[in-house]
């Protein structure tokens, strides 16, 4: 199976955990995608929907889902969303499409939280991918050198020549070289930084289920 096969089974699984009659929180990339093309498929079933970014709250307007505001609702059953790796504990690297800070916000309200990635994902430890830290645009210099005093190799996320600017109007950089076995006190490290907006470290509150594409099917990871 091709990668994307393994992203749209995994989308498929999804549905099975989206709550009739409630509204889903929905994340950003592309295997979010898959999902938000198979939530078309019942989308008469739900009130809504929460977006995780832009381009999110774009796709599911497109399919005739009904996009509303965080502040409107008080609770939301699941949130839906892939990764950029996942261990085995369920905390997460994620942010390689740049909507790491309301992804976070989104799954902070959210009861359960259901990661949905293809078996590549799946690593013992993170750091290999990247890790994304949302900056102010005055700090991004200033938090970089925090961060390589940590130990990682920070370089600003650019997109066709210029720094990369978030939805929230802010900038990305990503981190590089980290070896993170303890990524919880990472998080919190990171997060005390001065200028740092959001972290791309899923772990103080990680995923509950994990729903990984394999070619022998789709296996349910529970943490």
């Amino acid at each position: 199976m091709t990668q994307d096969e393994l992203k749209h089974a995994v989308a498929c699984a999804a549905i099975s955990h989206v709550v009739p009659g409630k509204i889903v929180g929905v994340g950003t990339g592309s295997t979010a995608n898959f999902f938000i093309d198979e939530l078309a498929k019942i989308k008469v079933q739900i009130p809504g929907a929460i977006a995780s970014s832009e381009a999110t709250a774009t796709r599911l307007r497109a399919h005739g889902i009904k996009v509303l505001e965080l502040n409107e609702v008080t609770s939301i059953p699941v949130y839906i969303d892939g990764a950029d790796e996942i261990d085995y504990s369920g905390a997460m690297i994620k942010g390689g499409g740049a909507a790491l800070t309301r992804e976070k916000i989104v799954a902070s309200v959210a009861e359960k939280f259901v990661c949905i990635v293809d078996g590549s994902k799946l690593v013992k430890v993170l750091g290999k991918f990247p890790l994304p830290v949302e900056v102010i645009p005055m700090a991004y210099s200033a938090v970089a050198r925090a961060l390589s005093m940590l130990g990682g190799q920070p370089l600003l996320r650019m997109k066709e020549g210029q720094p990369l600017i978030t939805d929230n109007g802010n900038m990305i950089l990503d981190v590089h070289g980290l070896h993170l076995t303890d990524p919880v006190a990472m998080e919190a490290l990171m997060n005390n930084i001065v200028g740092v907006v959001t972290v791309g470290l899923f772990a103080q509150q990680g995923a509950d289920v994990c729903l990984l594409g394999t070619i022998e099917g789709v296996k349910t990871l529970t943490f």
